[in-house]
């Protein structure tokens, strides 16, 4: 069971050991340990620029950068349950509104940080780029909050 504010944080389960991708987004475990610098405002931030689920119609690859950004509140979430998170989209078929949206609010109901914000740039489906972002509320005040250095897609030019 994954730990939250509400339940104490346990040593993370999957590190430093060879785990297997969860076969669901659902079966996925996150692992949260306490934030190390409680009271502080600061922006920790996850990018992965080769992000894939599948299509719930054509059950074909889709392909997208994710990058999220999040204020710490009590715990922070480890990169490697994050990475096996992400990775059980592999094998899950959602639109890329839904499979964005709802990463976000995923970690965001269970981490609980004082912000978080998640952009999805998926590559074209049907010719058309589709980008998705979400965030949990405005930002903190004072924060500082760099681009999140996707270009729109362009193509070939």
């Amino acid at each position: 069971m994954e730990s939250t504010p509400d339940k104490p944080a346990r040593a993370p389960q999957f590190l430093g050991r060879d785990t297997p991708l969860p076969a669901s987004p659902e079966e996925a475990v996150l692992d949260y340990v306490p934030n190390p610098r409680p009271g502080l405002t600061f922006l920790v931030r996850f990018v992965s620029p080769e992000f894939t689920s599948l299509c719930p119609v054509t059950n074909q690859p889709d392909f997208a950068h994710l990058v999220i950004d999040y204020v710490p509140g009590e715990t922070i979430v480890e990169s490697k349950s994050l990475k096996l998170f992400l990775g059980s989209f592999r094998n899950h078929n959602g639109f890329h509104e839904d499979v964005t949206v709802g990463i976000g609010l995923r970690l965001f109901e269970e981490m609980r940080p004082q912000w978080l914000r998640i952009g999805g740039y998926w590559y074209p489906r049907g010719g058309i780029p589709i980008d998705v972002f979400w965030q949990s509320a405005a930002p903190p005040a004072g924060l500082w909050l760099p681009d999140q250095g996707v270009p729109t897609y362009r193509g070939r030019g």
